[in-house]
């Protein structure tokens, strides 16, 4: 049998934790996405390394989004159909409408979809800016289906909601601060519309993970319960109670722990109920956003997992609103649900190639220092044949002062850059040998833990982390990544990814554990002499990571292909080539011909004062050109 097996890379990268049945190995040791033939139904598994074969073959680069247009309709379908099967198993008399939040993924293909597989749930989409209630506009027509506006709305905003209206949509605009109701009252009232009105409500329970102030009095959105009663007066006096159809809250995105969503749920209905009460028709009670994805595959209530299933989301939620709606005896609404995280998070993966390593880890012993080196370097020499199970605390301790004696001795100039040299490669060959050691152990003495992670590879990664996996960054959230192949290989290499940003928070450095995280993610040694690549994926990034990007360091958005199976057959479509170098620099108001222009004059000043011949003037200047308009990334 061989040591390695792909079942053995399945459980160290969690994938059947993460998968959610969509991503596994195959025989050859490659990662697969299984789709669903648009034909004839049937699931296929998919080799991810065959598709971006064909994708290189076709002349695209690294890095690139694999979008998967079948996850996102099987995300809708679990979705619809778990609050169906709740709603079926309680006797719920109400209905459930889901609409897609554009913020979470705005990308014209992603809205394009949702609406197209939405249709026979008539699920909607949600609102919060101009752009986006154009976009819902352009892409949802189906009366039965809600448009959700919430977000701040001037005039224009509130305007073409109302014309939306007139128009046979299910528009309805929710309040999000007191001062946007008179606004509405007189626009109505000029257009001669009458709208249908929602309110957001601060709710008092607290949120968990990585948006709890979401939630709770201090949170920045909605109104309290004053605001609430304020509101209820001024509709009734202007005539338009009638109007208030929708009850909203958000508690927050990424809810990892379901007590607290039934406790905000339980708060919610109680102020539904109270609406109702105070005479208003009701008739949606809107329970925003928050369902998490397990993303680290842990099945808990930490910031990157959720400790409970959709099925059990749908039925606690059902539960809840059924039980204080029926205490009150007020009919049961149609549930509504925001959920944009746990829809399109499986519809994209980033691949991305590795470039080059930088190791610590020195297995084979540097030349020795010569007889006349300096005492030093002597003695960090003898330390390497010293190394053994009995010895390695000390051993340990003396390399680490023998180096960091021959540092101080480069700087005050007394040996020379090439015995520094040697030394460390000595040092580096010491601690190599000592984990060697250590994991043959049961027990590591405290000082020597850190062994591990100090000699802990840099894989240089094709992308920017601050383009294509801004929450990675900025708020830690942990992504599963991976080899795409070479799953009958143990990866025997301990690394952190470094991007190509220049930037020391370039980086990723947690990564998902079985039972936490490590700093560390296990890789197979990459040998570029050998000119094959070695490709990642960073998967579940199909919620924010697409839009959040920035442009440090100039590089763009990626190359996008969308996969899919047709007739047995692999199709790739939707291809949207990545931003250009004259792209991302338009966008930080640079002019690409004036670029050009202000090159070429200097390329012409050289020619003149002799440095350059004309016709090296003509290659420098294509070169230029080409570099315009290339890919922002590393390319071969």
């Amino acid at each position: 049998m061989p040591t390695w097996i792909p079942e053995n890379s399945r459980d160290l990268y969690g994938l059947d934790r993460w998968g959610n049945g969509y991503f596994d190995l195959n025989k050859e040791g490659e990662v697969t996405v299984k789709l669903r033939d648009q034909e004839t139904g049937k699931e296929v598994p998919i080799s991810l390394p065959k598709v971006i074969e064909g994708m290189t073959e076709r002349g695209w680069a690294m890095p690139l989004n694999l979008r998967f247009r079948d996850l996102l309709d099987r995300r809708i379908e679990h979705l619809n159909g778990a609050f169906q099967k709740a709603i079926a198993s309680a006797g719920y008399q109400g209905k459930y409408r889901g609409v897609y939040p554009i913020k979470v993924n705005q990308q014209q293909q992603v809205v394009e979809e949702i609406s197209e597989f939405g249709k026979k749930f008539n699920y909607g989409l949600e609102c919060g800016s101009k752009p986006e209630l154009l976009a819902a506009l352009a892409y949802q027509h189906n009366p039965d289906a809600l448009i959700i506006c919430n977000g701040y709305k001037d005039t224009e905003f509130i305007d073409l909601a109302l014309r939306a209206t007139q128009m046979g949509l299910h528009v309805i605009l929710v309040l999000e601060m007191p001062s946007e109701l008179p606004s509405i009252i007189d626009r109505s009232k000029a257009l001669g519309i009458r709208p249908e009105l929602g309110i957001r409500f601060r709710l008092s329970t607290k949120s968990e993970g990585h948006w709890a102030d979401s939630g709770g009095d201090r949170s920045v959105f909605g109104l309290n319960t004053g605001q609430v009663i304020d509101t209820i007066d001024i509709l009734k006096e202007n005539d338009f109670l009638d109007t208030l159809k929708l009850f909203h809250f958000h508690q927050g995105s990424q809810l990892p722990n379901i007590r607290s969503i039934r406790e905000a749920v339980s708060e919610a209905s109680r102020v539904y109920v109270s609406l109702v009460q105070e005479g208003a028709p009701m008739g949606f009670l809107d329970l925003g956003g928050g369902l998490a994805v397990d993303y680290d595959g842990s099945s808990s209530s930490g910031p990157s997992s959720a400790n409970y299933s959709l099925d059990e989301y749908a039925a606690d939620l059902i539960e809840t609103v059924q039980e204080t709606c029926d205490q009150a005896q007020v009919a049961h609404p149609t549930i509504v649900t925001e959920s944009g995280r746990a829809i399109v998070a499986y519809y994209s993966v980033l691949v991305f190639n590795i470039l080059d390593v930088t190791t610590f880890h020195v297995p084979d012993a540097p030349e020795s220092p010569s007889p006349d080196s300096h005492p030093m370097l002597l003695n960090i020499a003898d330390v390497v044949a010293r190394v053994s199970p009995q010895t390695l605390n000390e051993c340990f301790n003396d390399s680490l002062f023998y180096r960091d004696k021959i540092r101080a001795l480069f700087t005050l100039g007394t040996i020379n850059l090439r015995d520094r040299a040697l030394g460390e490669k000595l040092y580096w060959h010491i601690m190599t040998l000592i984990a060697n050691h250590l994991r043959e152990q049961d027990h590591i003495p405290e000082d020597l833990t850190q062994i591990d992670e100090n000699l802990t590879d840099f894989y240089y990664a094709n992308l920017s982390v601050f383009q294509s996996l801004p929450d990675a960054w900025a708020i830690g959230q942990l992504f599963p990544i991976m080899p795409l192949h070479r799953h009958h290989e143990e990866p025997t290499r301990p690394a952190i990814i470094a991007d190509i940003t220049c930037d020391c928070d370039g980086k990723i450095d947690k990564f998902i554990d079985r039972d936490s995280t490590r700093n560390h993610l296990p890789l197979h040694p990459f040998n570029p002499e050998e000119g094959k690549p070695y490709y990642l994926g960073a998967f579940l990034t199909g919620a924010y990571q697409e839009t959040l990007g920035d442009l440090h360091n100039l590089l763009g958005d990626p190359n996008v292909v969308s996969v899919s199976i047709e007739n047995g057959e692999l199709s790739l479509t939707h291809e949207v080539e990545g931003d250009t170098v004259a792209d991302v620099l338009t966008y930080v108001e640079y002019n690409p011909k004036d670029l050009e222009a202000r090159f070429r004059r200097f390329a012409e000043a050289s020619v003149k004062a002799g440095r350059i011949t004309a016709a090296q003037r003509k290659e420098t200047m294509q070169a230029f050109r080409e570099t315009l308009n290339g890919y922002t990334y590393y390319e071969d």
